[in-house]
C-alpha cells in the first residue's frame, strides 16, 4: 500500500474558526479524518502532519523520503516566501501535490506566486476541503502510471 503524507503549515490549526468565509467550517481534524478515509478507499495509507514553524514543515518533509511515496503539501503563506520548503521538496524528490483552500490566484497579488509550484507535479486551490481530496486522487492516479495525473 502507498503512503502520503498530508502536511498542513502556519494557522491550519486554526481551521473551522479562522475566516471561516475564506475557509469554511471545517476543522483541521475533520480535515484530517476526511483525507484518511478517502485515502483508504483509494488503496493509500495517508498520514498527517501540521506545523507553524518552518523547521518542523522541513523536518517532516525530510523525514517523509524513505517513509512515504508522495505528499500533499498545504504549506500556507509559506508557499509564498519559502525557498527553504522548495529546496526540501526538491531534495527528497518525491512527487508532490500543493493544495490550498482558497483560490490564491484571486486573491492579493502577493499570494499569486508560489514557491512550492516549480516542484509540484500540480497544484490545486479553490475547492475549500475537497482540494485534499482532489489531490490525493490525482496522487492516485499518478501513481497508476496517468500522464493526465
Amino acid at each position: 500500500m502507498r503512503s502520503i503524507l498530508v502536511v498542513n503549515g502556519p494557522n491550519l490549526n486554526l481551521l473551522g474558526t479562522r475566516q471561516p468565509e475564506v475557509y469554511g467550517h471545517t476543522t483541521l481534524k475533520m480535515l484530517e479524518d476526511q483525507c484518511m478515509a478517502h485515502g483508504q478507499s483509494l488503496g493509500l495509507k495517508v498520514e498527517t502532519f501540521q506545523s507553524n514553524s518552518e523547521g518542523a514543515l522541513i523536518d517532516a518533509i525530510h523525514a517523509a523520503r524513505d517513509v512515504h511515496d508522495g505528499i500533499v503539501l498545504n504549506a500556507g503563506a509559506y508557499t509564498h516566501t519559502s525557498i527553504a520548503l522548495m529546496d526540501a521538496l526538491a531534495a527528497v524528490q518525491l512527487p508532490v501535490i500543493e493544495v490550498h483552500m482558497s483560490n490564491i490566484h484571486a486573491r492579493e497579488p502577493f499570494r499569486h506566486r508560489s514557491y512550492i509550484a516549480p516542484v509540484a507535479i500540480g497544484q490545486i486551490c479553490g475547492f475549500g476541503a475537497y482540494s485534499y481530496i482532489l489531490a490525493l486522487d490525482a496522487l492516485a492516479r499518478h501513481f497508476q502510471g496517468d500522464a493526465s495525473a
